[in-house]
């Protein structure tokens, strides 16, 4: 695990392995107390969901198509080469979900 520290508005980059192309882009937004606020920017396609619900995805108990293989660190992630398109920018609410 890379850990790395960050200040208000400051982001960190993750690109493809050419290292020519951002994939994602994460913004620190807000810091409040013991929250953090964090703004996702990366293709439409790439879907992004807070851990818990990622999980939940995997292992079919959510909205998504997930297998429900595997149940170490690793095995949520998503596999694949992402194609770098133009960034989203919208804003999602969390629904507590």
């Amino acid at each position: 695990m890379l850990v790395l520290t960050r200040k208000n508005r400051e982001s960190v980059v993750i690109g493809e392995p050419d290292g020519m192309h951002v994939v994602l882009e994460i913004t620190i937004l807000e810091i409040e107390g013991g929250r953090v606020r964090l703004g996702f920017e990366a293709d439409n396609r790439m879907p992004i969901h807070r851990r818990e619900v990622w999980d939940r995805i995997c292992n079919g108990n959510g909205n998504g198509n997930g297998s429900g293989k595997g149940t170490g660190p690793l095995a949520a992630r998503p596999t694949g080469a992402v194609q770098a398109a133009s960034p989203r920018t919208e804003v999602r609410q969390s629904t507590g979900d």
